[in-house]
């Protein structure tokens, strides 16, 4: 809820901050999530992403530009230790419908992407307890071999976290599954690094930034029960700088954390990629997505909605601030478009260091995902072949590279396709453009997203899909995107 509006803090100079010459604290990114008009949070944080991409550097980027990746989200296997509260997607070994995917069914879904012109896969799995480490290695180098120009952005830091935990290395300790911890910290950084530089020698380019969550302690413990901490996924994503790699950084918010608890794991990220700069080391983070939780078929969203009507604080808010807050963590406070606009402007506000602000489409859908354009995002992600984590907790979007394509172009930018560094591949300007050459847009409302299953699948079984009426289901002609 929005609070009345109060006096301007006499120390924040937003005209500095748009413009580079100043920064936000934490406190001043709260007092304009809670004061600040949606009109301002739109001007200024699409003023400051055009600043930013018209000075990046990077050849044929600038501020008209808007961006998008043709890869594909493969997520390799189900089976997970950990216990996350908000997950419908992880299944224990054993289950039914456990699964890991052979590498048959893997080079398959590799093979459509690149049929399609995509460049990149996402590969990411639950966190398996007993796969060793010469699986994963395997699994990079066969993809290498067959695909090498296919970026592999793969294994987000819990999984990372899990691997220093059970990989069974010589010279090293190994604990059982989410009890990485218990290692001494010095063995765990040692063990961290060798088994990140073995998986850049297999192939891995690059790591997503799944996991992030929420950093806070008080709330990462309520809902990432076996997980990484805070302070683990951060050491993970230093580690791979360190090595060369680029990074993203992610954030699922409106659940049980106070508004501050977001700012402050933007502010961590922020630092971390402060140390990264002053450190000059050859790997930063490049992006940053932030998305609303998915409440469908997770134990979290099974907890009572937090009553927006009362006139007392919502006890997340409370906590993050040091106060004491009996119903904290047993109260949900849902985020809803207005709520998701808000906190992506204060993002692309807060974290100057970082290049790209991505829209999150997937979760909100295409309109809200195009409406960020103009709050700070510049960046429209993936056109979605495959997605199973979040369409397991109910959220099922889906776009088409010309649908991706016209909702950029009819905000008002040029669309372009690019790489996991950001780089322009092709800039879609001529006749020949995805969305320019569509005739009857109807052909384009409804997709196929594949979503795995642990059902065996042949090799050479056509990938099971569902249909999904991306837009309006019975269109008009005020309805193309």
């Amino acid at each position: 809820m929005i609070s009345t509006p109060q006096a301007w803090p006499a120390d924040l100079d937003i005209d500095a901050v748009v413009a580079g010459r100043a920064r936000l604290s934490p406190e001043q990114a709260l007092w304009l999530y809670d004061h600040a008009s949606m009109h301002d949070l739109g001007r200024w944080s699409t003023a400051m992403a055009n600043r930013m991409l018209d000075e990046c550097g990077i050849p044929n980027v600038s501020s008209n530009i808007r961006s998008y990746v043709i890869d594909r989200n493969i997520n390799y296997t189900n089976v997970c230790s950990a216990n996350c509260t908000f997950c419908a997607f992880k299944r224990d070994l054993g289950d039914h419908d456990a699964y890991t995917l052979s590498t048959q069914q893997l080079h398959k879904k590799i093979q459509e992407l690149v049929d399609i012109g995509g460049t990149q896969i996402l590969l990411q799995g639950g966190m398996h307890p007993e796969l060793p480490i010469d699986f994963y290695e395997d699994m990079l180098r066969g993809i290498k071999a067959r695909f090498p120009q296919v970026h592999i952005h793969g294994f987000s830091p819990p999984e990372v976290v899990e691997f220093v935990a059970v990989f069974d290395l010589e010279g090293f300790p190994k604990t059982n599954p989410g009890k990485g911890h218990t290692l001494p910290a010095d063995v765990w950084h040692a063990k961290l690094r060798v088994i990140l530089k073995r998986l850049q020698a297999a192939g891995l380019d690059s790591l997503p930034g799944g996991g992030g969550e929420i950093f806070a302690p008080h709330v990462r413990k309520r809902i990432g029960l076996g997980k990484a901490t805070g302070d683990q996924w951060l050491a993970v994503m230093t580690a791979a700088h360190e090595l060369g790699m680029f990074t993203s950084a992610t954030m699922m918010f409106g659940h049980i954390e106070g508004v501050m608890d977001r700012i402050d794991h933007m502010h961590r990220i922020r630092q971390a990629q402060d140390h990264a700069i002053a450190s000059k080391l050859p790997g930063r983070y490049v992006s940053f997505i932030a998305w609303p939780f998915q409440r469908e078929n997770t134990p979290l969203g099974k907890l009572p909605e937090w009553d927006l009507s009362q006139d007392i604080p919502f006890p997340g808010d409370e906590l993050a601030l040091g106060r004491p807050a009996d119903m904290a963590g047993r109260r949900l406070r849902s985020s809803g478009a207005t709520d998701y606009l808000r906190t992506q402007a204060i993002s692309r506000l807060f974290l100057d260091n970082i290049h790209s602000i991505g829209s999150s489409w997937v979760t909100m859908g295409p309109k809200i995902g195009q409406l960020a354009l103009f709050y700070g995002a510049t960046d429209m992600g993936s056109v979605m072949m495959e997605e199973n984590v979040v369409s397991a907790a109910g959220t099922t979007y889906c776009l088409s590279e010309p649908v991706i394509c016209r909702l950029i172009r009819n905000a008002g930018f040029t669309p372009a396709q690019r790489d996991n560094r950001y780089h322009i591949i092709r800039i879609q300007d001529g006749a020949d453009s995805p969305d320019l050459k569509i005739q009857d847009w109807s052909t384009q409302r409804v997709k196929k997203l594949h979503q795995q299953s642990g059902e065996s699948q042949a090799a050479d079984e056509p990938v099971r899909g569902i249909e999904l009426n991306v837009l309006n289901a019975n269109p008009s002609a005020t309805d193309v995107p």
